[in-house]
């Protein structure tokens, strides 16, 4: 049975998921492990989901060439596939007797003769972090003392898995970080390809050649967020862009696609659309007429129809409803009259 003290500090762990600071957090989750379990040293690793790396995001105690075999080599062993494979994290002190079953006792393999015992650890538990049902990381805790994880240790540990993994996991928080609404497809793109985020569909207008490359402008800017529209195969979405903090977990900055399908707004034409968003950036009916290949006769008359749709006054009065709502259809040349900064 778990002690009180373990119970306050599965916790407060489980009150750290809600921290928009999740490298203090996953720091502060491996502090309170310490003051529950017996640990001389402890990682926390998430698996970058475009190159399956594990990368560590919070360690105590190990050297770095330990937690560099953590992260790289131990995943090589069979002793990986027997901690993925059992619900209640698998420690050496509770190694298993039947190779059969579960493959060769971890104190036989060269992982152990090799990294675990010359750095002076006796005894370990290591964790898989599922989230969304997803293996996304591992928690390995390492001590000097023998025999310091028996079952109620282990079961210490998997009762705050669910927290750590909730920590651990850079797709499941992505939304959450920027604020998306529950609805629309969404996901987070870089230069390596997309990572659908788990219960959303997968974003279509990141796959346009032409928007993708938008994407590379908009990255290029500096800037937060952009508000626009974009056509796939004959449907418009409402897109949102947003510059994804960095995270240690993603090897590649990222850009984070937020899309929901629309009408055009006001009834407006995809051409009036592209007339409005010309207009914003300051050109001149003649400038658009030129960019466009129109006459300026029809541009003023396309200006004409989109201000009675809009119900705008002016011109002036347009181009603001368009910055305000979105309401553009960008270049990449475009991009700096609209990226919010």
């Amino acid at each position: 049975m778990l002690s009180h003290h373990q119970i306050a500090a599965a916790t407060r762990i489980g009150m750290l998921t809600r921290e928009r600071d999740t490298a203090a957090a996953c720091d502060e989750a491996l502090r309170e492990l310490a003051r529950a379990l017996p640990l001389d040293a402890a990682t926390l690793l998430t698996i970058d989901p475009l190159t399956g790396g594990h990368v560590q995001i919070a360690g105590i105690g190990y050297t770095a060439e330990t937690s560099h075999a953590l992260a790289c080599e131990f995943v090589t062993t069979p002793w990986y596939r027997n901690v993925v494979g059992q619900g209640l994290p698998p420690s050496i002190s509770e190694d298993a007797e039947d190779p059969v079953e579960l493959g060769p006792r971890f104190r036989q393999g060269w992982f152990y003769a090799e990294r675990v015992r010359p750095a002076g650890f006796r005894d370990g538990v290591t964790g898989a972090l599922r989230h969304h049902d997803r293996l996304v990381g591992l928690v390995h805790l390492s001590t000097e003392n023998a025999d310091a994880y028996d079952v109620e240790a282990r079961r210490m540990l998997a009762s705050v898995i669910p927290a750590l993994a909730a920590l651990a996991d850079p797709v499941a928080r992505a939304g959450d970080a920027h604020g998306l609404p529950d609805h629309g497809a969404a996901g987070l793109v870089t230069a390596e390809g997309t990572v659908d985020l788990p219960g959303r569909d997968r974003a279509r207008v990141p796959a346009d050649p032409e928007f993708q490359g938008l994407l590379r402008a908009f990255a290029g800017t500096g800037g937060h967020r952009l508000r626009l529209l974009w056509p796939v195969d004959g449907t418009w979405y409402r897109v949102t862009l947003h510059r994804h903090r960095p995270d240690p977990a993603l090897t590649a900055d990222a850009v984070l696609v937020h899309e929901t399908p629309t009408e055009l707004p006001y009834g407006l034409s995809p051409r009036e659309l592209e007339v409005l968003t010309r207009a914003a950036t300051g050109q001149t009916n003649q400038a658009i007429a030129q960019a466009l290949f129109l006459s300026p006769r029809t541009v003023h008359s396309h200006v004409e129809h989109l201000l009675r749709k809009t119900g705008a006054v002016s011109r002036a009065e347009a181009t603001a409803l368009a910055v305000r709502d979105g309401l553009l259809r960008p270049t990449p040349d475009h991009l700096a009259f609209f990226v919010e900064r």
